[in-house]
């Protein structure tokens, strides 16, 4: 029998088994052992708590083996990391790639080794959420040209932002001719647009109602109108307030262009008198007065949804000979608007024109009877019947409540033609119905024929603002590329063989 008492079991007792049981279940930490220290030599558990061997070795071996997972468990982890080493994506940049793939077959290796595994499908439920909204906004429209960063949502809000509110006018054009870039920061990059210019003899007022049409009333003073019009100084004189092609947006999207007059004698007068040198291809200074006129009537029927021609008087033979001038000078543009119903019946194909209509500013009030309105449609009409202009058919003053008394077919062949009365002031109507009345009318407004004026400028800007809107050319423009457009246009006009040929056989 050794010391210990190990290779005879048989001294003792049942008592002394269980005491050991005891002893097992109470081991302290290892290499510790209360028996003495002859014990703690020869010490070597023979169980674990869960019943299984434990293995040989040194004890220092032990802990790394129990505290380490199987190796199924610890090859997962490591499919996350890209082959790279660098760290795991962010949550934003791994929901794009998902986004962008879609989850069909045929994807990229780098999306295709985030799919596999329960912890990248957990963190695209989480993140969808919160970057869907920014990357929609961000991405809209671009197609498959997308990119999969993230995007600062006070970025998305800056573009949706109006921009900032004209108070007035700028050039479009100086001058000079010369193209001026001051309009760009006024414009966005969206294509719900309206595209109004104006042409008309000196004198005729233009710029007034222009002005009118845009943001401003008839009540207001016309010193503060966005477009100048003539002062009173400048009409003795017999000169001009516009120069050039002038530029105003209003908050609905409509531009508005007003133009120098056309064929003007005080631009003539100003060249002739201050022996301004001419271009080159130019010898008198009247072909390049003529010849500036029919640039800009081009310019306008090649960028303009709507061109307004103003006239004070009926009618001007040499201004509709002009206007078939600029027509037949007009660039080609092709347009994917194929709508002729407001031109002259005949087939237009790709080629773009712009809508017409004839203003007959500071109209009289037999110019309101409408045995002479019917007559002065058909002037227009025969006038203008081989032209391929849209001037016919978007513009009514019968479905105005104008003239309530007249059939919708009264007019055989309505052209878009406007009448404007003249604008007076409240102290000229109490003057003129005072002359020759009894006291107890002398207050009340004579007879006029029409509606007052502010009347006729409304309903004329309702119409204007309801005319189609067509392609400008083959693809649809937003307003910064309509404004590269029209730069194009207007060098091309500059530079056109065309003119140049018309200038010399003027000559």
């Amino acid at each position: 029998m050794s010391e210990s008492g190990h290779s005879q079991p048989g001294m003792y007792g049942p008592g002394r088994r269980r005491r050991r049981r005891r002893g097992d279940r109470d081991v302290g930490p290892p290499g510790q052992n209360l028996s003495g220290p002859s014990r703690d030599r020869e010490y070597q558990p023979r169980e674990r708590r869960d019943g299984s061997e434990e293995p040989p070795g040194p004890l220092i071996q032990k802990t790394p083996i129990i505290l380490a997972k199987p190796p199924a468990e610890r090859a997962k982890p490591t499919q996350n990391v890209p082959p790279s080493g660098g760290p795991v994506l962010e949550k934003p940049i791994m929901l794009m790639k998902a986004r962008d793939d879609g989850g069909k077959p045929g994807t990229a290796p780098e999306a295709a080794a985030q799919s596999p595994g329960a912890g990248p499908s957990k963190l695209e439920r989480e993140g969808q959420r919160p970057t869907q909204p920014v990357y929609q906004i961000q991405n809209r429209g671009m197609g498959g040209s997308a990119t999969s960063t993230a995007v600062d949502p006070l970025v998305g809000q800056a573009k949706l932002i109006p921009p900032e509110k004209m108070k007035h006018s700028i050039k479009l054009v100086d001058d000079q001719m010369n193209w001026c870039d001051n309009a760009m920061e006024y414009l966005r990059d969206q294509t719900d647009m309206l595209v109004v210019g104006v042409i008309g003899l000196q004198g005729t007022g233009k710029s007034t109602i222009m002005s009118l049409l845009s943001a401003n009333t008839p009540e207001e003073d016309s010193r503060g109108y966005v477009f100048r019009a003539q002062t009173q100084e400048i009409k003795e004189r017999g000169g001009n307030q516009s120069t050039g092609v002038d530029f105003f947006i209003t908050q609905e999207r409509v531009i508005f262009l007003d133009t120098q007059p056309i064929l003007s004698p005080s631009i003539l007068d100003h060249l002739i008198n201050n022996d301004r040198k001419l271009p080159p291809e130019y010898n008198l200074p009247h072909t390049y007065v003529e010849m500036q006129s029919l640039q800009i009537a081009a310019f306008l029927f090649t960028v303009c949804h709507v061109v307004i021609v103003v006239q004070d008087w009926f009618t001007d033979i040499n201004l509709y000979r002009f206007l078939q001038s600029a027509e037949m000078l007009k660039p080609s543009t092709p347009s994917a608007c194929h709508d002729s119903s407001g031109s002259s019946g005949k087939d237009d194909g790709a080629e773009y024109y712009p809508h017409i209509v004839f203003v007959q500013n500071k109209a009289r009030r037999d110019d309101f009877c409408p045995k002479n309105m019917k007559n002065m449609h058909t002037v227009v009409d025969k006038l203008m019947a081989h032209s391929h202009l849209k001037y016919k058919g978007t513009l009514s003053m019968l479905d105005c409540s104008i003239f309530p008394g007249l059939r919708p077919d009264y007019l055989e062949s309505e052209i878009n033609m406007f009448l404007l009365p003249i604008q007076e002031t409240e102290e000229d109507h109490l003057t003129k119905a005072g002359l020759g009345t009894y006291p107890l009318f002398s207050l009340l407004p004579g007879y006029k024929g029409h509606p007052t004026f502010s009347t006729m400028v409304s309903k004329l800007r309702s119409q204007i603002l309801a005319m189609p809107r067509c392609q400008l050319s083959h693809t649809i423009l937003t307003e910064k590329n309509w404004f590269h457009y029209a730069a194009r246009i207007w060098d091309g006009v500059k530079k056109s063989s065309a003119l140049s040929e018309y200038s010399r056989l003027l000559c």
